[in-house]
């Protein structure tokens, strides 16, 4: 079932999440998913040698109950070792070479 859902959701990509995952499929020693199935969840982006899970959130995050639900979702990733970053639609949009940066800085 998260499979289906999976690959339904990679047709269905945000321009923002289309945009970063245009640049993580190049970046060199490191092999990144979309749209992963991790236990409940499914994820943006995924780098798993690194054990680095990326959300690309849009402003709807920065309110109650998404706040609350992705609380929970990090701490349930967190448990599972991965690192969890959270880049805004902003960010992918006006420091794009910035949002990389963190990337391969949380991936050292």
């Amino acid at each position: 079932m998260a499979n289906e859902i999976a690959r339904s959701l990679r047709k269905r990509m945000t321009p923002h999440e289309v945009k970063l995952w245009q640049q993580l499929r190049y970046l060199e020693g490191h092999h990144f998913r979309r749209q992963v199935p991790i236990g409940p969840y499914i994820v943006d982006f995924a780098e798993k040698t690194g054990k680095l899970v990326i959300e690309v959130d849009g402003s709807q995050h920065g309110e109650a109950p998404n706040l609350t639900n992705d609380a929970a979702r990090d701490q349930y990733l967190k448990n599972k070792g991965f690192k969890v970053l959270r880049i805004w639609n902003i960010e992918v949009d006006q420091n794009m070479s910035g949002v990389i940066d963190t990337i391969l800085l949380a991936l050292k």
